[in-house]
């Protein structure tokens, strides 16, 4: 046998610096163990106090959030993902996670393992994943390694849901240069169960056998929690190896093997290996239970010989569980994973020690407090310094006025279409399978949400992801609002009552003041929006360290807001035109100011300005006066107004309906720029029937909501006042054009 693995270094300081630790953090481990720790001791703590997986720079933020509601049947954090009860006896069990530093360095492996860890969270919970939606975003198309990065990220998202056998059925993919060298992979699932048939993530029972189930473990991913808690720069691409490999055919088989295992009640908990491994799962288990384990690696399934306890331990390979099975009844769950050919070998118990002890060639290799280790036990909390961007005050303070008029208006709006961020993304979803299993109602195009329906009902799941980073930029706590106020909007447009958040924080280095402060009031924005829609958060994921030698990416609050349709046959509502005849009616807030709007970005290249306009009590009654007439037959289509304005919503329902229209800005007060090409929020197209056009109008009216009647649909152009005349197939030849030609040129590393 190789003597490798037992050639440990000497630890010191200086290694644990090496290992990402403070000094202080590493005095507090020799506190914790009462000694100088192992190399392998060294290892676990390193990736259980990265941010990764200890959130020890936000916690403490996070916590102000609105966490608990009377629909939520898990408090945020509580368990691997947030849980739902969404009626008939059903949850919903959804999360949204980051896997940005991977899917820098290794875009096809680092989006597909992500996937891949995510569904395994919606599964481990009992939950089958019936739904997957990603935001995404990139620098510009014009730079080769963008094109490489889009093109690797896309297909290894396609590939391993593909295989996986869940529909991706909704989405978003945004440009922007701060985006550049340092991509934003956020994944999102979905999942099904019945209340009172969920697992959970504990290690009760002592004497309990502890099994190690599914693919063997390898060197990929070592030190990926770490990787992730670190600033991209051009020594990341030496990390390839802390990059994870993944295999959606064993994922499959895995996610049958436990939800079968589940049935058969002999499994007292479970949960699933992402980052940090056997360090990560062994020690959250024991640490919510009180109790401890103690693991002899010599029994975990190897893919490499002579691995040591430090790499068997921070091993991040795919496709793998710890089960904790009832005593006695051990034999039972292993026979369901090898009925699937999985590995299920049991590889020690639980104990009454408080700790996690792991044993390697018959010898002690750590010995920890498992409390120690974990999120709200002796993992460290920090609230950093702030300090307001010296930017705002520029930003803040730019005149704008020399944009507001506008004498191309025609022009204007076909160049804005052609920005990527409006342009159509049927490259990047068509090679998604969305209807897989069948149950999609609305898939990603021509909507402002996925929705699926609840096999057996009528009941159906609206999904959206959502965020603008430049408005975050501009003003966080705004922003943070806007994020929420529109994923929000997004769902309402299908029919849909929003019903909770899960969120992926993705921001620059915690470190530096500005950044904190910028994390700070985003999470504030999002809170206020929360309160007031009631839609409560059931946890996430933070994301730090997204940062390129050139700066930070613009702080991108990512919301993924959950909605339910009760009658999906009869509410289900579509973005784009319905019938020629149809009355188009614009409700909600003035069109006032162009600030942070895609028209001053794209047309302009600006970012300035304050965030868009945003009452947050308005917005939640418009959300709930449009949800009204939706669910009482009355709308044919809704589509809400966000990057682009008016004229890109217009644009958009004659595309998605190859119908055009005729319209009329009569609403008073602002310029025609304004009006078109304004983001202030709280805005929604509808057209109705003739036969319901009265209806709706004084059903809103009623509610205070203003109501512009400003057209009806006909024809096959789209004429705006006397300022445009646009055909409709040529919008949408342009509309679909942009990212498959940005992206036939060559792609390059």
């Amino acid at each position: 046998m190789s003597q490798l693995r037992f050639s440990e270094p000497e630890v010191t300081i200086e290694l644990a610096r090496e290992h990402g630790l403070t000094d202080e953090e590493y005095a507090k481990i020799c506190d914790y163990l009462g000694r100088t720790p192992t190399f392998t001791e060294l290892g676990v703590y390193s990736v259980m106090w990265s941010e990764h997986c200890s959130y020890k720079n936000s916690i403490a933020v996070l916590k102000t959030l609105p966490r608990s509601g009377p629909t939520l049947l898990v408090e945020a954090g509580e368990e691997n993902a947030g849980l739902v009860d969404i009626g008939d006896g059903m949850a919903c069990a959804f999360k949204i996670e980051s896997h940005n530093h991977p899917s820098a360095v290794e875009p096809y492996q680092g989006a597909a393992t992500g996937v891949g860890g995510i569904h395994r969270d919606i599964f481990t919970m009992g939950a089958r994943p019936i739904a997957a939606l990603n935001s995404l975003r990139f620098g510009s198309m014009n730079e080769p390694r963008v094109r490489y990065l889009v093109d690797g990220v896309v297909r290894g998202i396609a590939d391993y849901g593909n295989s996986f056998g869940v529909p991706t059925v909704g989405g978003e993919v945004c440009f922007d240069k701060s985006y550049e060298g340092n991509p934003l992979v956020n994944a999102m699932s979905v999942g099904i169960v019945k209340v009172g048939e969920t697992a959970s993530a504990v290690a009760d029972g002592v004497g309990n056998p502890v099994i190690i189930v599914g693919a063997s473990t390898g060197r990929d991913g070592i030190h990926g929690a770490t990787f992730a808690s670190e600033e991209i720069s051009e020594a990341s691409e030496a990390k390839r190896p802390s990059v994870q490999v993944g295999d959606p055919f064993t994922e499959k088989l895995l996610l049958e093997a436990t939800l079968e295992a589940l049935r058969t009640g002999a499994v007292a908990g479970i949960q699933d290996m992402g980052a940090a491994g056997i360090s990560c799962s062994s020690s959250e288990m024991s640490a919510k239970s009180g109790t401890g384990m103690r693991l002899d690696l010599d029994k975990v399934p190897l893919r490499e010989d002579d691995m040591s306890a430090y790499e068997i331990l921070l091993s991040e390979s795919q496709e793998r569980m710890l089960i904790v099975a009832e005593k006695g009844r051990e034999q039972e769950v292993m026979n369901v994973f090898d009925k699937w050919d999985l590995n299920a070998v049991v590889i020690g118990e639980v104990v009454d020690t408080g700790r996690v002890t792991y044993l390697r060639d018959g010898k002690v290799k750590a010995d920890i407090p498992a409390h120690s280790l974990v999120l709200g036990g002796g993992a460290p909390v920090y609230v950093r310094e702030t300090q307001k961007p010296e930017y705002l005050e520029k930003t803040g303070t730019t005149d704008l006025s020399p944009y507001i008029d506008l004498e191309d208006v025609e022009g204007t709006m076909v160049k804005l279409l052609s920005s990527p961020n409006i342009a159509s993304k049927r490259w990047v979803y068509e090679q998604y399978d969305h209807m897989v299993r069948t149950n999609t109602v609305v898939g990603p195009g021509p909507s402002d949400a996925g929705v699926v329906r609840i096999k057996g009902t009528n009941k159906a799941l609206a999904v959206a992801t959502d965020c603008n980073g430049r408005y975050v930029y501009l003003n966080p706590r705004k922003g943070g609002q806007i994020a929420v106020a529109e994923a929000a909007r997004n769902v309402v447009c299908t029919g849909a009552k929003p019903m909770a958040i899960t969120n992926c924080l993705n921001f620059g280095n915690p470190y530096k003041p500005e950044v904190y402060w910028t994390f700070k009031e985003a999470v504030g924005g999002m809170g206020d929006a929360c309160e007031v829609f009631s839609t409560p958060v059931t946890g996430g994921n933070v994301s730090f360290y997204n940062e390129n030698p050139h700066g930070a990416v613009f702080p991108t609050p990512v919301i993924g807001m959950l909605g339910l349709i009760d009658d999906c046959d009869k509410d289900t509502t579509r973005a784009g035109f319905r019938t020629e005849g149809d009355e188009i009616l614009y409700v909600g807030a003035p069109r006032i100011g162009i600030d942070g709007s895609e028209y001053l970005s794209f047309i302009h290249g600006i970012t300035a300005g304050d965030a868009p306009d945003l009452d947050l009590e308005f917005e939640a009654k418009l959300q709930a006066a449009v949800l009204d007439v939706i669910r009482k037959g009355w709308v044919a289509s809704a589509h809400d107004l966000s990057d682009g304005g008016l004229a890109v919503a217009l644009m958009e329902k004659a595309i998605f309906s190859g119908l055009g229209a005729r319209v009329s800005l009569d609403m008073p007060g602002q310029s025609i720029t304004e009006m078109l090409f304004s983001e202030a929020q709280s805005g929604i197209l509808l057209s109705v029937t003739p036969e319901h056009f009265e209806q709706v109008r004084q059903a809103l009216s009623e509610l205070e909501i203003p109501v512009f009647h400003i057209g009806s649909v006909a024809g096959s152009y789209l004429i705006v006042d006397e300022f445009a005349e646009l055909q409709v197939d040529t919008l949408r030849e342009i509309y679909e054009g942009v990212m498959p030609g940005a992206l036939s040129q060559t792609q390059t590393v």
